[in-house]
């Protein structure tokens, strides 16, 4: 073979070596390409410069492509609705059960619940240990009169498990059209099976607050919530009776799912001097926010006692410990809920909404309410065959004794 013609062998040799092993790579890399995602975030990167997140994302990514890639429904998956199931798994994670995720459909229902109507049954939810709990049935609503109690477990409704579901799962099955029926099966202290409660929903339009004498001259003001137009409403009443001159004055709170924080610290003021500390936002960093009264403090001198129970919750919480941490008024009835985180409302851009717990309230005296709740002075147990109100009969004896 002549020189030129080995010259010609060995390129040719080499150009095919660089062929195959162009090949070998571009299909190594198709493979691989053809394997893994390479995925863009914009707006994720370095939001919180300096600070280092021990987690891959990679493995979320990893999962979504898995679901999509091999669930029996992998063809209909909605991928908004992945997202929103992912957000909720991400509020769950913190291990609170005020820190919650409302698709757009739960937000619009949740922002009906605090404008102060929707169509339901009239009891105020809450999930604990994984159970759907009865914080209070409301005044006047198909809840109270079919016969829900504060801590009524609610096992079932219309036959589904609620054990282990959000309280918006628990809500988006109880409510319905006005009119339409819903069965509950709920367990009770005390009982020894469930009872099965079947109740028909109407349009919940939550009142504020009602009043008569007692006694002839003991002002008896029952404060059923803490919404938008508790404070005008209690203006009115307080004028209407503070006129004829009342000797004391009993407060009922109970079964009062609270509301407002900035309601509860304007109706502090009817009863504590201006300046005085209503309550304290402590947040995780031992930061407190501090929140005066700044009322006339025009009933700080009435004799007065504040009826709660187990259904006495949040901002009725509040209310009822300021004025007994910083006046000595007496409480009395049953250990109150114990709802005392802070949460604050985070719209997401798509209509979602996210509640996350960002503090715990404090009382005056520096108790923490979440939990723990707070405990009466007097205790008296109501009972449920009794038609007497004996927590309200106690409340007139020591008025009496005064």
């Amino acid at each position: 073979m002549t020189d030129k013609k080995k010259i010609i062998c060995i390129i040719a040799f080499s150009t095919l070596g660089l062929i195959t092993a162009g090949a070998l790579f571009y299909g190594g890399y198709y493979i691989g390409f053809s394997q893994t995602r390479l995925i863009r975030i914009e707006g994720v990167a370095d939001i919180y410069p300096g600070d280092e997140t021990a987690a891959d994302f990679g493995v979320f990514w990893q999962a979504w492509d898995k679901i999509k890639e091999r669930h029996l429904r992998s063809g209909t998956l909605s991928a908004q609705e992945m997202i929103h199931g992912a957000i909720k798994g991400l509020a769950e994670s913190a291990g609170d059960p005020h820190t919650t995720f409302f698709s757009p459909e739960d937000a619009s229902k949740f922002t009906e619940n605090i404008d102060g109507r929707f169509g339901g049954i009239g009891a105020e939810l809450e999930e604990i240990n994984n159970q759907i709990i009865v914080v209070t049935p409301l005044k006047g609503t198909p809840a109270e009169r079919a016969g829900l109690r504060p801590r009524d477990t609610v096992i079932k409704a219309d036959g589904i498990e609620l054990a282990g579901k959000t309280v918006q799962d628990a809500i988006r099955i109880i409510r319905g059209e006005p009119g339409t029926e819903v069965n509950l099966v709920i367990s009770r202290e005390g009982d020894v099976g469930t009872r099965n409660i079947q109740i028909t929903r109407e349009m919940i339009t939550l009142p504020t607050v009602e009043w008569e004498w007692k006694d002839g001259d003991v002002a008896y003001v029952r404060l059923i919530s803490f919404n938008q137009n508790a404070p005008f409403a209690f203006y009115n009443v307080i004028r209407e009776f503070i006129a004829e001159n009342p000797r004391a004055m009993i407060l009922d709170l109970r079964n009062n799912p609270g509301g407002y924080l900035e309601v509860a610290v304007n109706l502090a003021g009817w009863f504590i001097d201006r300046g005085e500390v209503v309550v304290k936002e402590r947040y995780a960093d031992g930061e407190d926010r501090i929140f005066r009264s700044h009322g006339n403090a025009a009933l700080r001198d009435l004799p007065i006692i504040i009826l709660v129970n187990g259904g006495t919750t949040s901002a009725a919480e509040i209310m009822a410990g300021a004025i007994r941490d910083i006046n000595g008024t007496r409480l009395v009835g049953e250990r109150t809920f114990g709802k005392g985180t802070v949460q604050t409302l985070e719209r997401l851009k798509d209509g979602s909404m996210l509640k996350i717990t960002v503090a715990n309230w404090v009382t005056p005296d520096g108790h923490i309410i979440e939990g723990s709740g707070l405990i009466p002075d007097i205790n008296v147990k109501a009972e449920a065959n009794n038609e007497e109100d004996l927590q309200l009969n106690k409340a007139l004896e020591l008025l009496r004794n005064n």
